[in-house]
């Protein structure tokens, strides 16, 4: 019995479990090692934090995914790796034998302490969901605190996303829209800072000018070239840290990641098969990948690879032969600015309208529905 073991509840993997679930590779065990059982599609978390998706329409059931491919699904975290002999050992001290690793773990992102205000990480997205509702229960306790008078619940609120790329614009705005909703009397005020002289970079010009148009409609200051200053944060103030991925500490720590390759960022250098440079018997895909040439770390990669880390895991595995991902050159870009409208941007091209948004959410939908079980 072969042993196949996959680590990270993510797009890609769930399209392995969905191709097992269909044509299963006899003679082959199948685990996934997931801390949560739901995992959210990025394309629809602003319109989560907007308020328009509750949480189970944005999430993948890989507990019922699972149970489909005939997987064994184990909810703990992995504590450290070692790729030459090939054994995870785990948080609960228990340890894990494969004889082929898949990784799929997504990103993270390292948010500074502030001594006042609130800060809220936009990633890993597996924890966004708790850090967004333990937000609303404060910024509703500040709102009665204003009800009330006092000094510390007074004043208008601050929302600044930290970054400048698409999470940044999309989530600053979705979260406006949703706090003024929720708060119609209170002025909420809203700022995006990047320490980047260009927002929105590689997208195209036309993109570029409605996301402006889009961020200063909602009354956001845009501050390029700017770094964020921690101690300026304020007692009623919230930052939304949506600055570049960053690799886990499973693989940025060379004490737990063993001796599989890794770049300068602590993310797994791949081939063109998908496969570790150093490991052949270990895949990564997805933001904790990084190519020859590194991509952007965007969910429409990892969905790209979903297909060929299937059949290349089922080749490893001696049915078929491995091919080759190719990364495609423009990728569209969809961005959600949460007023009823969307920008898309491929290459040089963009268009924005409301059937824009329409489209996106048709796309949003029609992925997470692939993965739901038949009715």
């Amino acid at each position: 019995m072969k042993r196949l073991l996959l680590l990270g509840a993510g797009h890609a993997h769930a399209q392995v479990l969905q191709g097992w679930a269909v044509a299963p590779v006899p003679g082959v065990e199948i685990t996934l090692v997931s801390p949560l059982a739901r995992a959210p599609y990025s394309g629809m978390v602003p319109g989560w934090l907007a308020g328009r998706y509750p949480w189970d329409e944005i999430t993948i059931d890989f507990a019922a995914l699972c149970a489909r491919a005939g997987a064994r699904w184990l909810a703990v975290e992995v504590q450290t790796l070692d790729p030459s002999r090939r054994t995870l050992r785990l948080a609960d001290g228990s340890s894990l034998d494969w004889d082929l690793l898949s990784l799929n773990i997504g990103s993270t992102l390292r948010a500074p302490a502030l001594t006042h205000g609130q800060v809220l990480p936009l990633r890993p997205l597996s924890q966004l969901h708790d850090a967004w509702a333990a937000q609303l229960a404060q910024l509703a306790q500040l709102a009665q605190l204003a009800q009330l008078g006092t000094e510390r619940g007074s004043g208008a609120l601050s929302v600044t996303a930290v970054g400048g790329g698409a999470a940044g614009v999309e989530c600053v705005l979705a979260v406006l829209a949703r706090l003024r909703r929720l708060q119609p009397g209170r002025a909420v005020q809203g700022r995006l800072i990047s320490r980047g002289a260009a927002l929105l970079p590689g997208l195209a010009p036309g993109a570029v000018r409605q996301a402006r148009r889009a961020l200063a409609t909602a009354g956001v200051e845009l501050r390029l070239s700017t770094p964020f200053d921690a101690a300026a944060a304020g007692d009623g103030d919230l930052v939304l840290w949506a600055t570049g991925a960053e690799a886990h500490d499973l693989l940025a720590d060379p004490a737990r990641r063993g001796d599989l390759a890794v770049s300068e960022r602590g993310f797994v250098r791949i081939d063109p098969q998908l496969r570790s440079v150093s490991h052949p018997h270990v895949f990564a895909v997805g933001d904790c990948a990084e190519w020859a040439q590194p991509l952007p770390k965007a969910g429409v990669f990892a969905v790209r690879m979903g297909p060929v880390l299937a059949h290349n895991l089922r080749a490893a595995l001696g049915d078929g032969i491995a091919q080759a991902y190719r990364p495609q050159r423009h990728f569209l870009v969809l961005l959600d600015t949460s007023d009823g409208a969307a920008i898309a941007s491929r290459g040089p091209f963009s268009v924005h309208g409301a059937w824009v948004a329409r489209w996106k959410e048709s796309i949003d939908r029609r992925f997470v529905a692939r993965f739901a079980p038949a009715a």
